[in-house]
């Protein structure tokens, strides 16, 4: 699975513009329901969260959810679910949130986000990382 990630990663950077701080509360409403579609395994309303270029690399929203199910399993079943910093990587938005999986083990969910043409905001990639108190 880690190379999906990089791979979200690579596709979430080439493109995009900056977030203004009055968008944080768009992109935080935006990955929350997608987190609320996967809790009620509505895979079509979560798959319309994720960016055109996620789409199209998963092509239906049943792979979609499945690849979320077995490689993303901490934010789809979070335990905590707390979000923290909006900041930005090689210019795109990317919103931080504190996750516990059901493992009970504590990470970061870093969400690159992508803005839309309408301006709203879709996902465009998500990759974990050490929790950020045990970051340098």
């Amino acid at each position: 699975m880690r190379w999906l990630s990089l791979l979200l990663i690579a596709f979430g950077l080439t493109l995009g513009a900056p977030a203004r701080a009055d968008d944080a509360a768009a992109i935080r409403d935006t990955i929350q329901r997608q987190l609320d579609a996967f809790r009620r395994d509505d895979a079509a309303a979560a798959f319309g969260y994720a960016s055109p270029g996620i789409q199209s690399m998963f092509g239906t929203p049943d792979i979609f959810i499945d690849m979320v199910r077995q490689g993303y399993r901490p934010v789809y079943r979070p335990r905590v679910f707390e979000f923290r910093a909006l900041g930005a990587i090689e210019g795109q938005p990317l919103q931080k949130v504190h996750v516990i999986g059901e493992d009970g083990q504590a990470r970061t969910a870093n969400y690159i986000m992508r803005r839309m043409p309408d301006g709203s905001w879709r996902i465009d990639g998500c990759f974990f990382s050490a929790p950020e108190e045990f970051q340098s």
